[in-house]
């Protein structure tokens, strides 16, 4: 049948778009960007460890007061393969609790805790938005959609194949702009409440390169992401 690649299409979608990556492994700060064993500046580590420390248990409430029968168990670790680029992102482990990952790039990178805060904060919010699960609904109607069009033209089964590949990458991303500017609200929320400063967190949209507003880019403009900040701040 034509349309048994789907599941394998939603796999191979469940790990694309915004970050969502799995990971696991104990917290950890004994790697650097050098290498394993590289020694790990203590400030970058302390300032992680007080930021982990006062923001996971506000993450969890706000988790458990927004939702209902969701895993708001927050595992925060560590992605201390050498060489990965500052990074962080949600996913889940197979259990389905939620992990909030970090590479030790990102955590050097940070200039205080304000930032690594709000990065907290941004990545806790994907999870309690649930964009996981509405990035793979996005991705399965994109292959059912692609891949019914496909067969109405007469493709072959790999025709058939490729489209849903295809309507499955453009579905994931319709929606990934506003997910990233969603997680941004909320975690500016969540950063505001656990007693750190978002709109000094966000300062480090000023520091990293602009996507710009590129047609199915996954990340919206820095400009949107800062206003949006500044936006819920002020509400709050």
């Amino acid at each position: 049948m034509r349309w048994k690649p789907i599941a394998a299409v939603v796999a191979i979608v469940a790990l694309a778009g915004c970050d969502v990556t799995t990971s696991s492994g104990p917290l950890s700060t004994g790697a650097s960007p050098g290498g394993p064993g590289a020694p790990v500046p203590r400030a970058s580590a302390q300032n992680f460890s007080q930021v982990v420390r006062i923001v996971e248990p506000d993450a969890e409430r706000e988790c458990r007061m927004r939702t209902s029968q969701v895993n708001c168990d927050f595992k925060i670790v560590v992605d201390t393969r050498p060489n990965q680029p500052p990074n962080a992102f949600q996913t889940l482990d197979k259990s389905g609790r939620p992990i909030i990952a970090f590479t030790q790039a990102l955590i050097d990178d940070a200039r205080n805790v304000d930032e690594l805060a709000f990065v907290m904060g941004h990545e806790a919010a994907h999870h309690i938005a649930g964009h996981i699960g509405r990035q793979q609904q996005n991705a399965v109607a994109g292959a059912v959609i692609a891949g019914s069009l496909a067969v109405l033209l007469g493709g072959t089964n790999e025709a058939v194949k490729s489209a849903q590949r295809t309507g499955a990458q453009v579905g994931a991303r319709s929606y990934s702009k506003d997910f990233e500017l969603e997680a941004d609200a909320l975690g500016t929320v969540i950063t505001a409440r656990a007693g750190f400063d978002p709109l000094r967190g966000a300062q480090f949209f000023n520091r990293i390169p602009d996507p710009g507003d590129r047609f199915l880019g996954t990340h919206p403009p820095n400009r949107q992401r800062l206003d949006t900040v500044r936006r819920t701040a002020a509400g709050l």
